[in-house]
């Protein structure tokens, strides 16, 4: 912890290089000697000045200034001065990611100076030779794109710190006396960036929120929510606006649309969702083709442009899925309400409408608003039973009302039809290169309480994929309607680039530890080896290890104005347009689809460029906030059985440790190197190992070893492991 910010030393800064030039880069043509400089930063002790003048010298060795008078300095105007966003790792070395240069700038932890985590930075390289990655110092912070943090608060008599829990954040903030608004001590807390005096060691901040006590549970929800600056409530005016709204369906709502409530329709969900936003139809055309709807909750009929409803929900962007609640998009009588396609009412719909043959070959299609009657709601068990028995006899465990054990005759055969033509769209992609991720979701068994009682796995069957190919063949259409028109229109697209060169090479490295293959000759080889590899360790040890490193290999897919098509879904067309209630690029495509249905022309590019890359952003902290829910769920659920041994896999290897997997929940701890007390054990990079010194015992990626916990901490949301044995020697041992 900081203790210097109390009464801070005149001659003392954190980064003397920065303080120096930051005041060169305020007028980059000054000409100025060591005592203007120190006047400038308030220098006026003879041991601060001979700092200064000794930094002056140091710059000019390695030529940020040039002397160009006796003791007159000014700033060297070079191309080794770069600007970018800064990802600093757990270990507190930065890297500057800059579009001006191929690879990433490091920078060590001692030249970090007031650079936090994402900042937008000047970076001056400093170290830059051949076959090495140039390294360089923050000259400049150029915006401060986080102004709060989570953090513990630590109260004095007269001030406190705050440690931040986000390990990427490598200094405390310092609370004056009168900033800390209430906290007490250990506390969880929201603490917002103030300033950072070049003579501080610590920025000064402001306690904005008490978010409780730490480990509780509501406290940490609340803390993960805070430190992605996600809201957890809506404010009170958009409330408000909401529940004014006009529900009715008036006749003249239903005079500008397709009236298609008489067409067989059904939704397929969770068994335990709370809003529905697409349903399909279906119906049987005298030609033998199919006429078969998706239709999606029109949200943009409620939602309407310059509301206090459309601000709030393009700021949110998204809807967010923690482990034990949904932080909607859209306020509930919204969300679950109104735009929700309940069975047995009336809603208004945006469509898309295809005739298609047996083979899902579209024929004709019709892109529109719709007014549409849900018939009944299924759940994917439901509708999961009706394909594998081809039945519509429904067993009471798996029916959503205990009343309902026969589904008629027509909806079992529009699913059945249904489903044989997903498979056929499927298969053709597949065979187009679409890549195949089916990665095993953690699920909990939650009391009342959301303390997690189990843990299972979410697997996807032919009734999700009967849903997600027909979503697909919506959004792929509707992005090709309009991105094929010419002059070009502007749209919003779901974009998915072609993955990295260099990652696919680690990947089939990796992967070669496991006995595995990717071949990398081309785009077909490589979709083709990479669907077989993913087909291949699906229940195997390592499925879960390899699954997370063939996704993190891939390009992340984005909002964009620009189609450059989706890689992952071999689509030349792609857009997101079947979760307006969840997304609001979806609410976007609707808006923009019927203004160009109704004749308009091509809307202002960059504004909705601007709104691509925020909804995209919102994205990130949305998944990142998600997966925090789920480790901590895990650390919390492996808090309760920490006398128990589990069988994992090890999962990573580093200087520090090894990284095992419970295999039967997925769970991630570490165990340090000095925590194996059998011998002294190094990271042996190329073996991917660790191996004692004495004993040559090593433990390998992929080996299978039982594990105990040492530590749960709810806070950090990390587990510590004691290494019980290999798999081979303690089931031997138990065996004896």
């Amino acid at each position: 912890m900081s203790t210097n910010n109390k009464k801070p030393s005149k001659s003392k800064f954190q980064n003397l290089t920065q303080a120096i030039t930051n005041v060169f880069n305020t007028d980059k043509d000054s000409i100025l000697n060591y005592k203007q400089i120190c006047s400038k930063l308030s220098i006026t002790d003879t041991s601060g000045r001979n700092q200064v003048i000794k930094k002056l010298h140091q710059l000019k060795a390695k030529g940020q200034i040039e002397e160009v008078d006796r003791g007159k300095f000014k700033l060297i105007k070079a191309i080794d001065y770069y600007t970018g966003r800064i990802d600093i790792s757990s270990r507190g070395t930065g890297y500057v990611i800059t579009t001006e240069l191929q690879e990433d700038i490091m920078v060590p932890r001692k030249s970090l100076g007031q650079a936090l985590n994402g900042d937008d930075v000047e970076v001056h390289v400093y170290h830059r030779r051949r076959g090495q990655q140039p390294e360089g110092e923050i000259t400049k912070i150029i915006k401060r794109n986080k102004t709060e943090f989570v953090g513990t608060i630590q109260v004095h008599e007269k001030f406190a710190f705050v440690n931040v829990t986000d390990h990427k954040v490598q200094t405390d903030f310092f609370i004056p006396g009168k900033m800390i608004n209430g906290a007490k001590d250990g506390q969880v807390v929201l603490v917002e960036f103030i300033d950072w005096n070049d003579k501080q060691d610590s920025p000064t901040g402001s306690i904005k929120a008490v978010l409780g006590e730490p480990g509780e549970h509501d406290t940490e929800i609340h803390a993960i929510l805070a430190q992605y600056g996600l809201p957890y409530e809506f404010p009170e005016a958009v409330e408000k606006e909401a529940k004014k709204l006009d529900f009715t369906i008036s006749d003249n709502d239903i005079s500008v649309r397709r009236d298609m409530r008489d067409t067989l329709t059904y939704t397929i969900d969770p068994a335990d969702a709370k809003d529905f936003d697409d349903a399909l139809s279906f119906k049987k055309m005298e030609n033998g083709s199919f006429e078969i709807g998706i239709h999606i909750a029109d949200v943009s009929h409620y939602v309407r442009p310059n509301t206090i409803l459309e601000t709030e929900a393009y700021e949110r962007a998204t809807s967010v899925y923690l482990v034990d609640r949904v932080v909607p998009m859209l306020p509930e009588v919204l969300s679950n309400g109104v735009c929700s396609l309940n069975p047995n009412e009336d809603k208004l719909t945006f469509s898309a409408v295809f005739e298609m043959d047996g083979n899902g070959k579209v024929t004709k299609e019709w892109f529109g608003r719709t007014i549409i009657h849900s018939d009944q709601r299924f759940a994917y068990e439901e509708a999961q039973h009706i394909i594998e028995t081809g039945k519509g006899d429904m067993p009471e465990d798996i029916s959503l009302s205990r009343k309902r054990t026969q589904i008629s005759p027509e909806i079992v055969e529009a699913t059945l039809t249904l489903d044989s033509i997903a498979k056929k769209m499927r298969a053709a992609r597949m065979k187009a290169g679409a890549l195949s991720f089916d990665k095993t979701e953690v699920k909990f068994d939650l009391n009342e309480n959301s303390e997690p009682v189990g843990v299972f796995f979410k697997t996807s069957k032919d009734a999700n994929k009967l849903i997600e190919e027909f979503m697909l063949l919506a959004n792929k259409k509707v992005a090709a309607f309009i991105g094929k028109r010419s002059p070009k229109q502007t749209f919003v697209y779901r974009i998915h680039a072609e993955p990295n060169d260099e990652k696919l090479s680690a990947l089939a490295q990796f992967v070669t530890k496991f006995g595995r293959t990717l071949d990398l000759r081309d785009r077909k080889t490589i979709t083709q080896s990479l669907n077989k590899l993913l087909e291949d360790v699906k229940g195997s040890k390592e499925q879960n290890m390899i699954d997370t490193l063939a996704i993190r290999t891939m390009s992340k897919a984005e909002y964009s104005t620009e189609n450059i098509g989706h890689y992952g879904l071999a689509f030349d067309y792609y857009t997101h347009f079947t979760s307006p209630i969840r997304r609001y690029p979806d609410v976007m495509v609707h808006r923009l689809l019927q203004h160009y249905l109704d004749g308009g022309k091509s809307v202002n590019e960059v504004e909705t460029m601007e709104k691509c890359v925020h909804s995209t952003d919102m994205e990130i902290l949305a998944t990142k906030a998600e997966r925090d829910s789920i480790k901590y769920m895990q650390v919390k659920f492996m808090k309760d059985h920490a006398d128990e041994e589990f069988l994992g896999v090890i999962s990573g290897a580093t200087d520090w440790g090894i990284y095992i997997e419970i295999i039967a929940n997925k769970c991630e701890g570490m165990i340090r190197l000095g925590d194996l007390d059998d011998d002294s054990y190094e990271y042996v990079e190329e073996e991917f190992a660790v191996v004692g010194r004495k004993t040559k015992n090593a433990y390998r990626l992929g080996d299978e070893v039982y594990v105990k916990v040492k530590n749960a901490d709810l806070v950090k949301k990390h587990l510590d492991f004691w290494m019980v044995g290999a798999k081979d020697k303690v089931e031997g041992n138990q065996k004896k």
